[in-house]
């Protein structure tokens, strides 16, 4: 009898590889309670809460996560003892201390990302979990830093068992796929642009988000076994040299001159049949434009094959574990005015709550407003914080049922532990589903579900079974997160139009100063930068067809800034040889931005020295950024007119 096909075959919906996650979720959860209730430790919740967080699809996301939460940790511990040390007498500034360290760490999550960011909201929200809740006793505070901490180190190690046992994936091989896809889909619409087909700056727009987005993959992927190192750098310089090949395939729509039908059929198979000398070009141009464009169009097509290459190189590599021969860095955008604006909210949302909380005098206070630096904080790491909040009140609920049905339903007064763990079976495996879903609101949805229900379950040795603390527990986590959102529209979030108007004036004055001085960064990893720059632009809800020329704007700003960065490598190729002089000359004229001026240089620069391919190259990229310069001129004169 033949197997079912596994793309097919989805058990209630979900592929055989989803229910292969949840049910090592499942397994490690299980082996964390164990070890946990024979260790004696105080918070045995915390263990399988630290599974709930740390579930990730393949072994290096999951490791990096844990160490990452084990850092996080320490200086959150670190963070509770100096605050709680300094405020302990005098309850408001205790509270007004926890808000600003809760800013101070938003602030810097959104400076980073993946990871990175996750460890700088758990360093804030550490401090609730500690210091918060033990604000009645903050002497203990010490010590329940080492119990959470033994707790956490206990779930580490139980997701690694599991992921040992059961084999867990590794990322590089679906990195690759990934990639290999994006290749694929940037070569169809370099051979649109090669055809002279019509394209649209959302294409490519997206396209660069796409990359962007697989930063964080990539870096997970030094934590995925002895050859992570190597694979991550393979991966770094794909991701770089992707973007290059868009932006090399960009710049064939604002030459003058087309290639003749043969010669673009020619270059649409080298593509297509991953070729890396590239052909023979021959041209013609239109007679309406500048027949001089003919040395940019073959030096862009050799660009555009070259980079394919260079493409290729690195998917190999990152398949096979061989270390490429140079290192190009994924650099990150970084928006300090929205990382400030993002903790100062952040601060005031927990002020506010937790002023809310201590004068209402509610039971439970001290866990509601851990609860809400622990949402304002995951809030913190997503496109929109509101809306993670308003998943968080959906969840809550949710969870507060399942964890009732769990222990007064299903359980019911046992204490047998094999009878806990196939109790906690459907919980834990059914959340683990949906977390795999590739829809992100579901994703979130799930995994929240999981975290809140075993907080509201709260498993301990013996189970309490006291109905009267579920309920404080229920009721204070909705409670919590109504507050959270009631304050966030009391003081709302930077909103998207907001965050794209700043992305765009960035981009704006960075610009005015391109080529920068400091030259530490290759032209490919500023490429790569202002990819994760228009990412963040889409992110912020610039897919809207009334952004679209915002989007051009992004775009034009990425091309000229890119081909500039590449004509001043190759200048500084040159400026300690004989042309030192007429280099700079070139390099001045290159931070005018005149069309005219351009071509001007680079002919005189190929009339000195017409037999140097270095030289021959140069002047080929100056007359290609002239051309890209050209295209935004005209396009603002358009616009001029059409207003």
């Amino acid at each position: 009898m033949a197997l079912p096909n596994q793309r097919g075959f989805l058990p209630f919906g979900f592929p055989l590889g989803s229910w292969a996650f949840a049910i090592r979720i499942w397994i490690a959860a299980i082996v964390a309670l164990y070890l946990s209730f024979w260790l004696q430790l105080e918070a045995p919740t915390t263990a399988i809460i630290t599974v709930a967080i740390i579930a990730e699809p393949t072994r290096g996301q999951a490791l990096e996560k844990a160490v990452f939460r084990v850092i996080a940790t320490i200086i959150g511990v670190a963070a509770s003892i100096a605050i709680t040390g300094l405020f302990s007498q005098t309850r408001d500034l205790l509270l007004i201390a926890y808000a600003g360290w809760m800013g101070l760490c938003v602030y810097v999550s959104g400076l980073l990302d993946g990871n990175r960011a996750y460890a700088a909201v758990l360093s804030g929200y550490t401090v609730a979990l500690l210091a918060i809740q033990q604000i009645d006793n903050p002497g203990h505070v010490f010590e329940a830093g080492m119990a959470r901490g033994a707790a956490i180190f206990i779930g580490i190690v139980s997701i690694a068992i599991a992921d040992d046992l059961l084999s867990a994936p590794e990322r590089h091989t679906k990195l690759a796929a990934q990639l290999a896809d994006i290749r694929r889909r940037i070569g169809h619409y370099a051979k649109a642009t090669i055809l002279g087909q019509a394209t649209q700056p959302t294409t490519s727009a997206t396209l660069l988000a796409e990359i962007a987005a697989r930063r964080p993959e990539i870096a997970s992927l030094a934590f995925e076994s002895s050859g992570g190192p190597v694979r991550s750098v393979a991966g770094h310089n794909a991701a770089a040299a992707l973007v290059a090949e868009l932006h090399a395939a960009r710049s064939l729509n604002v030459l003058p001159v087309i290639a003749d039908g043969a010669t673009s059929e020619r270059i649409v198979r080298a593509l297509e049949r991953n070729v890396s000398k590239p052909p023979t070009v021959v041209w013609r141009s239109d007679t309406r434009k500048d027949a001089g464009a003919a040395s940019p169009l073959a030096w862009t097509l050799k660009e555009l094959l070259r980079r394919d290459e260079q493409v290729r190189q690195n998917l190999a590599a990152l398949r096979t574990d061989k270390r490429p021969p140079w290192h190009w860095r994924a650099l990150i955008y970084r928006s300090h005015r929205a990382a400030v604006e993002a903790g100062i909210r952040a601060a005031i949302w927990i002020a506010l709550a937790g002023m809310f909380l201590a004068y209402a005098g509610w039971p439970a206070t001290s866990s509601s407003l851990a609860l809400i630096g622990t949402v304002v904080g995951l809030g913190a790491m997503t496109p929109s914080s509101r809306v993670t909040t308003a998943l968080a009140l959906v969840a809550a609920p949710i969870a507060g049922i399942l964890a009732g049905l769990l222990e007064f339903v299903v359980l019911d007064g046992v204490d047998d532990f094999p009878l806990l763990a196939i109790g906690l079976a459907p919980l834990v495996i059914g959340a683990a589903l949906l977390v795999t879903s590739p829809n992100r609101m579901v994703s979130a949805l799930g995994r929240l579900i999981l975290i809140f229900a075993v907080s509201i379950f709260a498993p301990s040795n013996p189970q309490a079974y006291d109905a009267q603390s579920y309920i404080v527990s229920f009721l204070f986590t909705c409670v919590a997160t109504g507050l959270l959102l009631a304050t966030q529209f009391l003081v709302p979030p930077v909103s998207g139009d907001r965050r794209r108007r700043w992305l765009l004036l960035s981009a704006r004055q960075e610009f005015t100063g391109v080529p920068a001085r400091d030259r530490r960064y290759e032209p490919e990893e500023h490429m790569f930068r202002d990819a994760v720059r228009i990412g963040q632009f889409l992110s912020a809800g610039g897919t809207a067809p009334s952004n679209l020329v915002t989007v051009e704007e992004m775009l034009s700003y990425f091309d000229q800034s890119s081909i500039i960065r590449l004509c001043d490598d190759k200048l500084k190729v040159l400026a300690d040889g004989p042309l030192a002089e007429l280099v700079e000359d070139v390099r001045l004229t290159l931070n005018k931005r005149e069309p005219q001026s351009l071509r001007d240089v680079s002919q005189a620069l190929c009339n000195v020295s017409p037999s140097d391919p270095r030289v021959a190259d140069l002047c080929a990229a100056l007359m290609s950024a002239s051309y890209h310069i050209e295209a935004v001129s005209r396009r603002r004169a358009h616009l001029d007119e059409a207003a």
